[in-house]
Protein backbone atom coordinates (compact mmCIF):
# COMPACT_ATOMS: atom_id res chain seq x y z
CA UNK A 1 0.00 0.00 0.00
CA UNK A 2 1.63 3.46 -1.04
CA UNK A 3 1.12 6.32 2.02
CA UNK A 4 -0.58 9.13 0.21
CA UNK A 5 -0.88 13.11 1.11
CA UNK A 6 -4.15 13.66 2.50
CA UNK A 7 -4.75 16.20 -0.32
CA UNK A 8 -4.08 13.73 -2.92
CA UNK A 9 -6.79 11.41 -0.98
CA UNK A 10 -9.06 14.57 -1.11
CA UNK A 11 -8.48 15.21 -5.10
CA UNK A 12 -8.94 11.21 -5.65
CA UNK A 13 -12.66 11.09 -3.78
CA UNK A 14 -13.71 15.08 -5.41
CA UNK A 15 -12.94 13.34 -8.80
CA UNK A 16 -15.05 10.49 -7.77
CA UNK A 17 -17.81 12.61 -6.56
CA UNK A 18 -17.82 15.14 -9.67
CA UNK A 19 -17.96 12.53 -11.96
CA UNK A 20 -20.94 11.30 -10.35
CA UNK A 21 -22.84 14.59 -10.62
CA UNK A 22 -22.29 15.22 -13.89
CA UNK A 23 -22.82 11.79 -15.03
CA UNK A 24 -25.89 11.41 -13.04
CA UNK A 25 -27.14 15.26 -13.92
CA UNK A 26 -29.48 13.84 -16.57
CA UNK A 27 -31.96 11.47 -14.85
CA UNK A 28 -34.94 13.94 -15.65
CA UNK A 29 -34.16 14.27 -19.07
CA UNK A 30 -33.83 10.67 -20.07
CA UNK A 31 -36.56 9.60 -17.36
CA UNK A 32 -38.33 9.91 -20.49
CA UNK A 33 -37.39 9.66 -23.83
CA UNK A 34 -36.94 7.34 -26.15
CA UNK A 35 -34.40 4.49 -27.33
CA UNK A 36 -32.41 6.29 -29.43
CA UNK A 37 -31.91 8.83 -26.90
CA UNK A 38 -30.88 6.57 -24.33
CA UNK A 39 -28.44 4.11 -26.15
CA UNK A 40 -27.15 6.54 -28.90
CA UNK A 41 -27.15 10.20 -27.34
CA UNK A 42 -30.27 10.57 -30.24
CA UNK A 43 -27.32 10.55 -33.11
CA UNK A 44 -26.28 13.70 -32.57
CA UNK A 45 -22.42 13.21 -31.51
CA UNK A 46 -20.60 16.13 -32.49
CA UNK A 47 -17.00 15.81 -33.82
CA UNK A 48 -15.18 16.94 -30.27
CA UNK A 49 -17.31 14.78 -28.04
CA UNK A 50 -16.84 11.83 -30.88
CA UNK A 51 -13.17 12.35 -30.61
CA UNK A 52 -13.20 12.65 -26.90
CA UNK A 53 -14.93 9.55 -26.11
CA UNK A 54 -13.12 7.52 -28.82
CA UNK A 55 -10.13 8.29 -27.50
CA UNK A 56 -10.63 7.73 -23.53
CA UNK A 57 -12.22 4.59 -24.21
CA UNK A 58 -9.95 2.94 -26.50
CA UNK A 59 -7.23 3.55 -23.70
CA UNK A 60 -8.62 1.67 -20.53
CA UNK A 61 -5.14 -0.68 -20.01
CA UNK A 62 -2.81 2.09 -18.76
CA UNK A 63 -1.46 0.30 -16.21
CA UNK A 64 -0.60 -2.55 -18.73
CA UNK A 65 1.13 -0.35 -20.94
CA UNK A 66 2.83 1.22 -18.30
CA UNK A 67 4.54 -2.58 -17.45
CA UNK A 68 5.32 -3.08 -21.08
CA UNK A 69 6.96 -0.21 -21.68
CA UNK A 70 8.91 -0.56 -18.57
CA UNK A 71 9.84 -4.53 -19.77
CA UNK A 72 10.55 -3.75 -22.93
CA UNK A 73 11.33 -0.37 -24.08
CA UNK A 74 10.31 1.76 -27.12
CA UNK A 75 8.93 -1.29 -28.53
CA UNK A 76 5.48 -0.49 -26.66
CA UNK A 77 4.85 1.81 -29.59
CA UNK A 78 5.29 -0.81 -31.85
CA UNK A 79 3.12 -3.77 -30.37
CA UNK A 80 0.10 -1.27 -29.00
CA UNK A 81 0.43 1.39 -31.04
CA UNK A 82 0.93 0.82 -34.64
CA UNK A 83 -1.11 -2.49 -35.29
CA UNK A 84 -4.24 -0.01 -33.62
CA UNK A 85 -3.57 2.71 -35.73
CA UNK A 86 -3.76 0.37 -39.06
CA UNK A 87 -6.23 -1.22 -37.90
CA UNK A 88 -8.76 2.00 -37.02
CA UNK A 89 -7.60 3.64 -40.36
CA UNK A 90 -8.76 0.30 -42.30
CA UNK A 91 -12.07 0.75 -40.00
CA UNK A 92 -12.63 4.31 -40.67
CA UNK A 93 -11.66 4.19 -44.32
CA UNK A 94 -14.10 1.46 -45.55
CA UNK A 95 -17.12 1.02 -42.08
CA UNK A 96 -16.96 3.99 -40.67
CA UNK A 97 -19.59 6.11 -43.11
CA UNK A 98 -21.04 2.65 -44.57
CA UNK A 99 -21.86 2.05 -40.61
CA UNK A 100 -23.19 5.80 -39.90
CA UNK A 101 -25.43 5.52 -43.13
CA UNK A 102 -27.16 2.13 -41.35
CA UNK A 103 -28.49 3.61 -38.78
CA UNK A 104 -28.25 1.03 -36.22
CA UNK A 105 -28.08 0.41 -32.98
CA UNK A 106 -25.31 -2.41 -32.32
CA UNK A 107 -22.96 -5.21 -33.89
CA UNK A 108 -26.29 -7.92 -33.52
CA UNK A 109 -28.48 -5.63 -35.15
CA UNK A 110 -25.94 -5.25 -38.09
CA UNK A 111 -25.59 -9.07 -37.80
CA UNK A 112 -29.29 -9.37 -37.94
CA UNK A 113 -29.85 -7.59 -41.12
CA UNK A 114 -26.96 -9.05 -43.15
CA UNK A 115 -28.08 -12.98 -42.00
CA UNK A 116 -30.88 -13.10 -39.73
CA UNK A 117 -32.10 -13.83 -36.35
CA UNK A 118 -29.73 -16.80 -35.39
CA UNK A 119 -26.62 -15.19 -36.62
CA UNK A 120 -27.73 -12.28 -34.60
CA UNK A 121 -28.01 -13.72 -31.60
CA UNK A 122 -25.14 -15.55 -31.38
CA UNK A 123 -23.26 -12.98 -32.74
CA UNK A 124 -24.75 -11.08 -29.49
CA UNK A 125 -23.41 -13.76 -27.07
CA UNK A 126 -19.78 -12.78 -28.64
CA UNK A 127 -20.20 -9.21 -28.51
CA UNK A 128 -21.25 -8.95 -24.69
CA UNK A 129 -18.76 -11.55 -23.54
CA UNK A 130 -15.83 -9.15 -25.41
CA UNK A 131 -17.76 -6.07 -23.57
CA UNK A 132 -18.11 -7.27 -20.06
CA UNK A 133 -15.46 -5.11 -18.74
CA UNK A 134 -13.50 -7.57 -16.11
CA UNK A 135 -10.28 -6.64 -17.29
CA UNK A 136 -10.78 -2.89 -16.32
CA UNK A 137 -12.70 -3.36 -12.99
CA UNK A 138 -9.99 -5.81 -12.26
CA UNK A 139 -7.43 -3.00 -13.11
CA UNK A 140 -9.20 -0.42 -10.96
CA UNK A 141 -9.49 -2.23 -8.05
CA UNK A 142 -5.76 -3.53 -8.07
CA UNK A 143 -5.24 0.56 -8.28
CA UNK A 144 -7.24 0.78 -5.03
CA UNK A 145 -5.34 -1.75 -3.07
CA UNK A 146 -2.07 -0.05 -4.26
CA UNK A 147 -3.62 3.16 -3.32
CA UNK A 148 -5.62 2.62 -0.13
CA UNK A 149 -4.96 -0.80 0.74
CA UNK A 150 -8.62 -2.03 0.04
CA UNK A 151 -9.66 -5.41 -0.21
CA UNK A 152 -9.67 -6.69 -4.10
CA UNK A 153 -13.14 -8.23 -3.83
CA UNK A 154 -14.59 -4.51 -2.35
CA UNK A 155 -12.09 -3.06 -5.01
CA UNK A 156 -13.82 -4.64 -7.84
CA UNK A 157 -17.67 -4.07 -6.18
CA UNK A 158 -16.53 -0.40 -5.80
CA UNK A 159 -15.64 0.36 -8.58
CA UNK A 160 -18.11 -1.43 -10.42
CA UNK A 161 -20.72 1.02 -8.72
CA UNK A 162 -19.01 3.94 -9.45
CA UNK A 163 -18.18 2.98 -13.37
CA UNK A 164 -21.71 2.36 -13.89
CA UNK A 165 -24.44 3.83 -11.50
CA UNK A 166 -24.37 7.21 -13.43
CA UNK A 167 -24.67 5.49 -16.66
CA UNK A 168 -27.43 3.70 -15.24
CA UNK A 169 -29.18 6.74 -14.84
CA UNK A 170 -28.46 8.71 -18.04
CA UNK A 171 -27.49 6.12 -20.62
CA UNK A 172 -25.13 7.08 -23.49
CA UNK A 173 -25.09 10.65 -23.06
CA UNK A 174 -23.80 9.97 -19.49
CA UNK A 175 -20.67 7.95 -20.75
CA UNK A 176 -20.14 10.86 -23.31
CA UNK A 177 -20.26 13.70 -20.22
CA UNK A 178 -17.95 11.70 -18.38
CA UNK A 179 -15.33 10.81 -21.31
CA UNK A 180 -14.63 14.48 -22.09
CA UNK A 181 -13.41 14.94 -18.65
CA UNK A 182 -11.77 11.64 -18.07
CA UNK A 183 -10.68 12.69 -21.73
CA UNK A 184 -8.58 16.00 -20.73
CA UNK A 185 -7.80 14.10 -17.12
CA UNK A 186 -5.54 11.29 -19.10
CA UNK A 187 -3.77 13.84 -21.12
CA UNK A 188 -3.02 15.91 -18.58
CA UNK A 189 -1.73 13.58 -16.24
CA UNK A 190 1.14 12.69 -18.37
CA UNK A 191 1.58 16.18 -19.78
CA UNK A 192 2.55 16.59 -15.86
CA UNK A 193 5.03 13.90 -15.32
CA UNK A 194 6.86 13.53 -18.56
CA UNK A 195 8.36 17.04 -18.50
CA UNK A 196 9.08 17.04 -14.82
CA UNK A 197 11.26 13.52 -15.45
CA UNK A 198 12.80 15.28 -18.49
CA UNK A 199 13.54 18.54 -16.27
CA UNK A 200 14.42 16.11 -13.62
CA UNK A 201 17.08 13.72 -15.16
CA UNK A 202 17.66 15.34 -19.36
CA UNK A 203 16.87 13.50 -22.33
CA UNK A 204 18.42 10.78 -24.60
CA UNK A 205 21.58 10.90 -23.56
CA UNK A 206 20.48 10.00 -20.11
CA UNK A 207 17.69 7.30 -21.26
CA UNK A 208 20.77 6.02 -23.34
CA UNK A 209 23.40 5.29 -20.60
CA UNK A 210 20.38 3.96 -18.29
CA UNK A 211 18.39 1.72 -20.14
CA UNK A 212 19.02 -1.86 -21.36
CA UNK A 213 20.47 -2.11 -25.19
CA UNK A 214 17.23 -3.36 -26.00
CA UNK A 215 14.77 -1.03 -24.81
CA UNK A 216 15.52 1.50 -27.47
CA UNK A 217 15.86 -1.23 -30.30
CA UNK A 218 12.22 -1.44 -32.19
CA UNK A 219 11.54 -5.11 -30.84
CA UNK A 220 12.29 -4.76 -27.04
CA UNK A 221 14.36 -8.36 -27.31
CA UNK A 222 11.26 -10.01 -28.51
CA UNK A 223 11.63 -10.87 -31.91
CA UNK A 224 9.85 -9.94 -35.05
CA UNK A 225 7.33 -12.91 -34.97
CA UNK A 226 6.40 -11.38 -31.44
CA UNK A 227 5.45 -8.33 -32.90
CA UNK A 228 3.75 -9.09 -35.75
CA UNK A 229 1.57 -11.57 -34.03
CA UNK A 230 -0.16 -8.11 -32.39
CA UNK A 231 -0.91 -6.77 -35.85
CA UNK A 232 -3.26 -9.65 -36.25
CA UNK A 233 -4.50 -9.26 -32.78
CA UNK A 234 -4.89 -5.70 -33.68
CA UNK A 235 -7.42 -6.84 -35.83
CA UNK A 236 -10.39 -7.22 -33.18
CA UNK A 237 -10.62 -3.39 -33.79
CA UNK A 238 -12.64 -4.34 -37.13
CA UNK A 239 -15.07 -5.81 -34.10
CA UNK A 240 -14.57 -3.17 -31.83
CA UNK A 241 -18.37 -2.55 -30.45
CA UNK A 242 -17.06 1.26 -29.32
CA UNK A 243 -16.38 2.16 -32.84
CA UNK A 244 -19.61 1.14 -34.32
CA UNK A 245 -21.63 2.57 -31.40
CA UNK A 246 -19.86 6.26 -32.00
CA UNK A 247 -20.34 5.72 -35.80
CA UNK A 248 -24.19 5.02 -35.26
CA UNK A 249 -24.45 8.07 -32.57
CA UNK A 250 -22.28 10.60 -34.80
CA UNK A 251 -24.45 13.65 -36.22
CA UNK A 252 -23.36 12.36 -39.88
CA UNK A 253 -20.86 10.16 -41.76
CA UNK A 254 -18.37 12.50 -42.44
CA UNK A 255 -18.00 13.02 -38.42
CA UNK A 256 -17.46 9.13 -37.81
CA UNK A 257 -14.95 9.07 -40.27
CA UNK A 258 -12.98 11.89 -39.69
CA UNK A 259 -13.76 11.64 -36.07
CA UNK A 260 -11.51 8.45 -35.87
CA UNK A 261 -8.36 10.22 -37.92
CA UNK A 262 -8.49 12.86 -35.01
CA UNK A 263 -8.63 9.85 -32.67
CA UNK A 264 -5.77 8.08 -34.37
CA UNK A 265 -3.39 10.91 -33.77
CA UNK A 266 -4.36 11.81 -30.25
CA UNK A 267 -3.53 7.93 -29.64
CA UNK A 268 -0.17 8.73 -31.43
CA UNK A 269 0.78 11.49 -29.31
CA UNK A 270 -0.78 10.04 -25.74
CA UNK A 271 1.14 6.86 -27.14
CA UNK A 272 4.45 9.30 -27.39
CA UNK A 273 4.33 10.31 -23.75
CA UNK A 274 3.01 6.83 -21.62
CA UNK A 275 5.95 5.02 -23.84
CA UNK A 276 8.48 7.68 -22.86
CA UNK A 277 7.41 7.81 -19.33
CA UNK A 278 7.77 4.22 -18.75
CA UNK A 279 11.28 4.80 -20.23
CA UNK A 280 11.80 7.13 -17.51
CA UNK A 281 10.43 4.72 -14.84
CA UNK A 282 12.96 1.78 -15.92
CA UNK A 283 15.65 4.15 -16.01
CA UNK A 284 15.43 5.64 -12.73
CA UNK A 285 14.21 3.07 -10.92
CA UNK A 286 15.15 -0.24 -12.48
CA UNK A 287 14.91 -1.92 -9.48
CA UNK A 288 10.69 -2.16 -9.19
CA UNK A 289 9.56 -5.43 -7.73
CA UNK A 290 6.11 -5.01 -9.56
CA UNK A 291 6.06 -3.15 -13.33
CA UNK A 292 2.34 -2.91 -13.56
CA UNK A 293 3.20 0.06 -10.76
CA UNK A 294 6.18 1.93 -13.32
CA UNK A 295 3.71 5.03 -13.36
CA UNK A 296 2.45 5.08 -9.71
CA UNK A 297 6.36 4.59 -8.56
CA UNK A 298 7.90 7.49 -10.73
CA UNK A 299 5.28 9.52 -10.19
CA UNK A 300 5.34 9.24 -6.25
CA UNK A 301 9.02 10.02 -6.27
CA UNK A 302 9.06 13.38 -8.49
CA UNK A 303 5.64 14.84 -8.12
CA UNK A 304 4.82 16.84 -4.64
CA UNK A 305 1.37 16.68 -3.24
CA UNK A 306 -1.56 17.88 -5.10
CA UNK A 307 0.26 17.44 -8.20
CA UNK A 308 0.30 13.56 -7.78
CA UNK A 309 -3.06 13.61 -6.80
CA UNK A 310 -4.00 15.22 -10.22
CA UNK A 311 -1.78 12.68 -11.75
CA UNK A 312 -3.49 9.63 -9.99
CA UNK A 313 -6.90 11.09 -10.84
CA UNK A 314 -5.63 11.19 -14.55
CA UNK A 315 -4.98 7.48 -14.40
CA UNK A 316 -8.27 6.50 -12.52
CA UNK A 317 -10.13 8.40 -15.27
CA UNK A 318 -8.44 6.43 -18.24
CA UNK A 319 -9.16 3.16 -16.82
CA UNK A 320 -13.03 4.38 -16.02
CA UNK A 321 -13.55 5.95 -19.41
CA UNK A 322 -13.51 2.19 -20.71
CA UNK A 323 -15.34 0.42 -17.70
CA UNK A 324 -18.67 2.66 -18.36
CA UNK A 325 -18.69 2.47 -21.78
CA UNK A 326 -17.76 -1.02 -22.07
CA UNK A 327 -20.52 -1.62 -19.11
CA UNK A 328 -23.09 0.10 -21.13
CA UNK A 329 -22.34 -1.32 -24.58
CA UNK A 330 -22.64 -5.06 -22.67
CA UNK A 331 -25.97 -3.54 -21.21
CA UNK A 332 -26.85 -2.76 -24.35
CA UNK A 333 -26.32 -5.88 -25.92
CA UNK A 334 -27.70 -8.02 -23.72
CA UNK A 335 -30.96 -5.41 -22.91
CA UNK A 336 -32.11 -5.09 -26.72
CA UNK A 337 -30.28 -8.59 -28.21
CA UNK A 338 -30.70 -10.49 -25.94
CA UNK A 339 -34.01 -9.84 -23.45
CA UNK A 340 -35.53 -7.64 -26.32
CA UNK A 341 -35.16 -10.37 -28.62
CA UNK A 342 -36.82 -13.13 -26.85
CA UNK A 343 -40.01 -11.43 -26.13
CA UNK A 344 -39.87 -10.96 -30.13
CA UNK A 345 -39.57 -7.52 -30.14
CA UNK A 346 -42.30 -6.38 -27.75
CA UNK A 347 -42.13 -2.63 -26.89
CA UNK A 348 -39.31 -0.61 -27.81
CA UNK A 349 -39.75 1.07 -24.83
CA UNK A 350 -38.79 -2.15 -22.74
CA UNK A 351 -35.30 -1.68 -24.30
CA UNK A 352 -34.45 0.81 -21.89
CA UNK A 353 -35.68 -1.13 -19.02
CA UNK A 354 -33.94 -4.31 -20.11
CA UNK A 355 -30.47 -2.27 -20.71
CA UNK A 356 -30.31 -1.32 -17.52
CA UNK A 357 -30.66 -4.76 -16.17
CA UNK A 358 -28.02 -5.64 -18.19
CA UNK A 359 -25.80 -3.27 -16.38
CA UNK A 360 -26.46 -4.75 -13.13
CA UNK A 361 -25.90 -8.46 -15.34
CA UNK A 362 -22.71 -7.26 -16.69
CA UNK A 363 -21.48 -5.64 -13.40
CA UNK A 364 -21.90 -9.01 -11.32
CA UNK A 365 -20.25 -10.56 -14.14
CA UNK A 366 -17.23 -8.35 -14.87
CA UNK A 367 -16.41 -8.86 -10.95
CA UNK A 368 -16.57 -13.06 -11.70
CA UNK A 369 -14.44 -13.28 -14.25
CA UNK A 370 -12.30 -10.55 -12.61
CA UNK A 371 -11.88 -13.03 -9.29
CA UNK A 372 -11.85 -16.15 -11.42
CA UNK A 373 -9.06 -14.82 -13.98
CA UNK A 374 -7.06 -12.10 -11.22
CA UNK A 375 -5.02 -11.44 -14.36
CA UNK A 376 -5.60 -8.30 -16.88
CA UNK A 377 -3.82 -9.54 -19.40
CA UNK A 378 -5.41 -13.17 -19.48
CA UNK A 379 -8.56 -11.69 -19.59
CA UNK A 380 -7.79 -9.60 -22.91
CA UNK A 381 -6.15 -12.01 -24.35
CA UNK A 382 -8.72 -15.04 -23.85
CA UNK A 383 -11.56 -13.20 -24.37
CA UNK A 384 -9.93 -11.31 -27.80
CA UNK A 385 -8.44 -15.07 -28.97
CA UNK A 386 -11.96 -16.94 -29.11
CA UNK A 387 -14.18 -13.48 -30.02
CA UNK A 388 -12.67 -12.60 -32.85
CA UNK A 389 -12.40 -15.14 -35.41
CA UNK A 390 -15.92 -15.63 -34.50
CA UNK A 391 -17.48 -12.17 -35.90
CA UNK A 392 -14.09 -10.31 -37.45
CA UNK A 393 -14.77 -11.81 -41.13
CA UNK A 394 -18.36 -12.45 -41.01
CA UNK A 395 -19.07 -8.70 -39.58
CA UNK A 396 -16.71 -6.97 -42.23
CA UNK A 397 -17.67 -8.58 -44.96
CA UNK A 398 -21.25 -7.80 -44.37
CA UNK A 399 -20.95 -3.81 -45.16
CA UNK A 400 -20.13 -4.97 -48.91
CA UNK A 401 -23.16 -6.97 -50.87
CA UNK A 402 -20.23 -8.79 -53.01
CA UNK A 403 -18.77 -9.93 -50.37
CA UNK A 404 -21.22 -10.90 -47.81
CA UNK A 405 -21.40 -14.44 -46.37
CA UNK A 406 -24.58 -16.53 -47.24
CA UNK A 407 -26.41 -17.33 -43.73
CA UNK A 408 -25.24 -20.72 -42.84
CA UNK A 409 -22.22 -20.24 -43.84
CA UNK A 410 -21.67 -17.15 -41.89
CA UNK A 411 -23.51 -19.45 -39.00
CA UNK A 412 -20.85 -21.79 -39.70
CA UNK A 413 -18.26 -19.55 -39.33
CA UNK A 414 -19.04 -18.15 -36.06
CA UNK A 415 -19.97 -21.37 -34.26
CA UNK A 416 -17.18 -23.23 -35.35
CA UNK A 417 -14.39 -20.95 -35.37
CA UNK A 418 -14.86 -20.28 -31.88
CA UNK A 419 -15.33 -23.45 -30.68
CA UNK A 420 -11.83 -24.24 -32.57
CA UNK A 421 -10.24 -21.15 -31.19
CA UNK A 422 -11.57 -21.88 -27.41
CA UNK A 423 -9.97 -25.67 -27.61
CA UNK A 424 -6.82 -23.91 -28.26
CA UNK A 425 -7.13 -21.20 -25.48
CA UNK A 426 -8.09 -24.27 -22.72
CA UNK A 427 -4.90 -26.22 -24.38
CA UNK A 428 -2.32 -24.98 -22.33
CA UNK A 429 -3.84 -26.38 -19.39
CA UNK A 430 -3.72 -30.20 -20.23
CA UNK A 431 -0.46 -29.22 -23.20
CA UNK A 432 2.15 -28.33 -20.51
CA UNK A 433 1.69 -24.75 -20.39
CA UNK A 434 1.62 -24.59 -24.04
CA UNK A 435 -0.76 -24.16 -27.05
CA UNK A 436 -1.34 -27.08 -29.52
CA UNK A 437 1.34 -26.96 -32.05
CA UNK A 438 2.88 -23.60 -30.78
CA UNK A 439 0.41 -21.73 -32.60
CA UNK A 440 -1.81 -18.62 -31.35
CA UNK A 441 -5.62 -19.58 -30.36
CA UNK A 442 -6.45 -16.50 -32.81
CA UNK A 443 -4.94 -17.88 -35.41
CA UNK A 444 -6.87 -21.22 -35.99
CA UNK A 445 -10.37 -19.67 -35.55
CA UNK A 446 -9.52 -17.05 -38.53
CA UNK A 447 -8.13 -19.72 -40.99
CA UNK A 448 -11.20 -21.20 -40.42
CA UNK A 449 -13.19 -18.25 -40.82
CA UNK A 450 -11.71 -17.24 -43.76
CA UNK A 451 -11.73 -20.80 -45.51
CA UNK A 452 -15.45 -20.25 -44.87
CA UNK A 453 -16.00 -17.67 -46.69
CA UNK A 454 -13.55 -18.58 -49.80
CA UNK A 455 -16.10 -21.64 -49.41
CA UNK A 456 -19.16 -19.79 -49.80
CA UNK A 457 -17.99 -17.60 -52.76
CA UNK A 458 -16.60 -20.57 -54.35
CA UNK A 459 -19.77 -22.96 -53.95
CA UNK A 460 -21.81 -19.95 -54.89
CA UNK A 461 -19.65 -19.52 -58.13
CA UNK A 462 -19.71 -22.96 -58.92
CA UNK A 463 -23.56 -22.74 -58.49
CA UNK A 464 -24.11 -20.08 -60.73
CA UNK A 465 -22.60 -21.82 -63.71
CA UNK A 466 -24.21 -24.80 -63.20
CA UNK A 467 -27.76 -22.94 -63.54
CA UNK A 468 -26.10 -20.93 -66.80
CA UNK A 469 -25.41 -24.23 -68.17
CA UNK A 470 -28.95 -25.53 -67.38
CA UNK A 471 -30.54 -22.16 -69.02
CA UNK A 472 -28.49 -23.05 -71.95
CA UNK A 473 -29.81 -26.57 -72.41
CA UNK A 474 -33.36 -25.65 -72.00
Amino acid sequence: MLKLHPLDVAIIFGYFVFIIFIGSRLWRREKHSGVKSYLLAGRQLSLPAFVATLVSTWYGGILGVGEYAYKYGVSNWLVFGVPYYLAAAIFAIFIAQKARELELYTIPHQLEIAYGKYVSIIGAFFVFVMTVPAAYILMLAVLMKYLFGLPLFWGLVISALFSTGYVLIGGFRSVIRTDVVQFSLMFLSFLILLPVAYFNYGGGDFLKTQLPANHLVWHGGMGAQYIVVWFFIALATLIEPGFYQRCFAAQTKKIAQRGIFISIAFWICFDFMTTFTGLYARAVLPHLSDPVTSYLALGHKLLPPVVYGLFLTGLMATIMSTIDSYSFLAAMTFGRDFLWRIQNKSSPKLIKKYTRIGLLVSGVLAIAIAISAQSVVRIWKNLGSIGTPALMIPLSVSFFPKLKMRQKFALTSIIISALISTIWVFSKSFNSGKYLLGIEPIFPGLVFSLTMLLLDKLSHRFSRRQNNVRDLHQ
